[in-house]
C-alpha cells in the first residue's frame, strides 16, 4: 500500500487532535474531489514498517496528547489496501486501546464485502458514502456532501 500524507497533528479530520493519513489508491474518483492526487495506487510513498512505527509512536505520544487516528484518501476500504489498513487498524487498537479509529470511504454500507466489515470490527466512527458535487455542504462537519453517512460503530 502507498500513502499520500502524513499528518502527525490533524485538527481537521475528526473530533479532537489526531493523526491522520492518506492512502493512495481509489476507484470512485469523485467529480469535485479534493483530493484527485490521490487516486493512482501507485502514487505517493510506500507504507512501510517505519510509517506504521511512526503512527504507533505518535499515538503514544503524551507530550501531545491525540485522541485517535483519521484514515482517508484515496479510499482505505479499496481492496488492493485492505491487508495493510486491517493490520494497522488491529495494532493500533492492541497498543493504543484508548484512541479511536476514524474512516472514510466512497463504499457504502450496504456493499461492503467481508474483507472490508473485517477493517470495521476495529473502527469506532466511519464515514462512507462517494462525494457527490451536486450535494455539497461545506457547514456538514467531518463530511463533504450530504449524502454521506457518519456511522458510529
Amino acid at each position: 500500500m502507498n500513502y499520500h500524507q502524513y499528518y502527525p497533528v490533524d485538527v481537521v479530520n475528526g473530533p479532537g487532535t489526531r493523526v491522520t493519513l492518506f492512502v493512495s489508491g481509489c476507484e470512485h474518483q469523485c467529480r469535485g474531489c479534493y483530493n484527485q492526487s490521490t487516486w493512482d495506487v501507485r502514487s505517493g510513498h510506500l507504507f512501510d514498517s517505519s510509517m506504521e512505527e511512526r503512527i504507533i509512536a505518535d499515538l503514544k505520544d503524551t507530550r501531545i496528547n491525540r485522541r485517535g487516528l483519521s484514515l482517508s484518501g484515496g479510499d482505505p476500504l479499496l481492496p488492493a489496501n485492505l491487508d495493510t489498513i486491517l493490520s494497522l487498524v488491529k495494532r493500533v487498537k492492541t497498543e493504543c486501546p484508548n484512541k479511536d479509529i476514524w474512516l472514510w470511504t466512497g463504499y457504502v454500507w450496504d456493499e461492503l464485502s467481508d474483507k472490508q466489515r473485517a477493517v470495521l470490527k476495529y473502527v469506532d466512527v466511519l464515514v462512507d458514502g462517494k462525494f457527490e458535487q451536486s450535494l455539497a455542504d461545506p457547514s456538514l462537519p467531518f463530511r463533504g456532501s450530504s449524502n454521506q453517512i457518519i456511522r458510529l460503530l
